[in-house]
């Protein structure tokens, strides 16, 4: 499967670039083992931090942030077959999981909780 890997990135950073990048750190600290259980892992901000440094985004909110930063993880939940919910407040992974019910995709609260491939 494609899983999703939502929680915290920009919440509760007060927009600190080190408690961001630390909350990026949790997010990729389960697409290792996501990948050996089978499955290929997808963070949003694999995609948008890239477009975001193109679009010529200064910081977190701006306008470009606007454009890119939750419509890439919308997109991306196009092609998902799931999505794994890290634990935090988060209102974009709250809407990330949203979309992934509306759609009928499984969501995971747990790694120890999505099956290995076959």
């Amino acid at each position: 499967m494609l899983i999703l890997i939502a929680g915290p990135y920009r919440s509760g950073t007060n927009d600190d670039p080190k408690l961001i990048q630390k909350n990026l750190e949790k997010l990729e600290s389960v697409a290792l083992p996501l990948f050996r259980l089978g499955h290929v892992p997808m963070i949003g901000e694999w995609i948008a931090l890239p477009l975001l440094k193109l679009a010529g985004s200064e910081r977190p909110g701006d306008e470009a942030w606007e454009e890119i930063q939750y419509p890439v993880a919308h997109r991306i939940l196009e092609k998902c077959d799931a999505v794994l919910r890290l634990e935090g407040k988060s209102t974009g992974a709250d809407e990330d999981v949203r979309i992934a019910q509306e759609r009928g995709l499984p969501v995971y609260y747990r790694l120890e909780d999505v099956p290995h491939a076959k």
